[in-house]
């Protein structure tokens, strides 16, 4: 049995699928179901008994003891997180609720399960916090990747909550001996992502013949996971990773925001050629950039591939076309997610 904290969301959701369907472990699945956590994600799971899901929040200490004694976790696997960083600028105190301060309650509660757990129970226990590239700041075009060893340099309120539940974990490692890892990703794509993530508001905007909107210049770059590759590497991770240590996960994908929506644009003109406009590329607008907006993420994998043996499954064009099929597919997901608060949210936010 694990705990998984954050599993209706995004990434959360697709590790859970994926989990049990590669290993068929049980796990327990506990999420305080904000906006963009969703329990549709996991209709395919109702009556199994391998998924118990807890809906509560982790800085519930009373509730997190209790699913650890009760069901006496080998491993956590800590997805729960705020992480938009434009919500992060307008309202940055819930980021520091969740990020901060519901890492420190789940790291207090591990604590306390592991310190009492004997013998190969206590070797064994893992506890796995799941970061971002966000931490290590901003490269510059001509800079190498990020590298485990990179300074952490957050440059919004989202990453610099990020960068503070590291230094956590990391200290809980070094001061009292838990074995934690940690992992590092750099963007992810696929199935079930909230609708105001670059990739689904693209295609639902598009889908729709509204406005494609990009920060500045579109010249910002990012490096893309396919969401299932991520899952695999978090399982090889907890699976054969060195407690103490930390592990970059990248997708080796890099490219400008602006070519990911003309890539978007081009697969949906194949894909959806009866939109209101086409071609889609038609719709792009740009619109002004956001504070502090970092101009360059690249994650270095090295250290996991050479330890672990992991690898991304998916590349870049197979993965976006399964993600754009997804979504197409499963427009009334889309529909059902985008309730009126976010619409309310996404018209205020791209007004100017």
């Amino acid at each position: 049995m694990i705990l998984v904290t954050g599993g209706a969301g995004f990434i959360g959701s697709n590790f859970v699928l994926d989990w049990l369907r590669e290993t068929g472990e049980p796990l327990v699945n506990l999420d305080k179901l904000t906006y963009a956590g969703n329990r549709e994600n996991l209709a395919s799971l109702e009556g199994d008994a391998r998924h118990h899901f807890v809906q509560g929040d982790i800085n519930d200490a009373g509730l997190v003891a209790e699913l650890m004694r009760r069901h006496a976790p080998r491993a956590i696997v800590h997805f729960a997180a705020e992480s938009h960083v434009d919500r992060s600028i307008h309202g940055p105190a819930e980021f520091i609720r969740t990020n901060i301060n519901g890492s420190f309650a789940l790291l207090e509660a591990a604590r306390a399960h592991w310190s009492a757990l004997e013998g190969e129970a206590k070797t064994a226990f893992r506890f796995l916090h799941v970061s971002t590239d966000e931490v290590y700041g901003s490269l510059e075009m001509d800079e190498p990747a990020f590298a485990e060893t990179h300074p952490y340099r957050p440059n919004s309120p989202y990453s610099a909550s990020k960068a503070a539940s590291d230094h956590l974990v990391r200290a809980y490692h070094h001061t009292y001996g838990l074995p934690t890892l940690t992992t590092n990703c750099s963007n992810n794509y696929g199935p079930y992502q909230f609708p105001e993530k670059l990739i689904p508001l693209v295609i639902h905007n598009a889908v729709a013949g509204k406005p494609l909107p990009i920060y500045g210049d579109g010249l910002n770059v990012r490096d893309w996971l396919y969401v299932g590759d991520h899952g695999a590497a978090i399982r090889a991770v907890l699976a054969g990773g060195r407690a103490g240590e930390t592990y970059n996960i990248g997708g080796r994908a890099e490219m400008s925001n602006l070519e990911l929506v003309k890539t978007l644009c081009r697969l949906l003109d194949r894909l959806h050629p009866d939109s209101p406009v086409t071609p889609h590329e038609k719709l792009i607008t740009f619109v002004k950039d956001r504070p502090g907006h970092d101009r360059r993420y690249a994650m270095n994998c090295d250290k996991l591939e050479r330890e672990l043996g992991w690898q991304p499954a998916e590349s870049f064009a197979s993965g976006i076309e399964k993600t754009v099929r997804w979504y197409l597919d499963h427009a009334a997901w889309t529909e059902r997610v985008a309730s009126g608060a976010y619409r309310d949210w996404v018209a205020h936010h791209y007004s100017n």
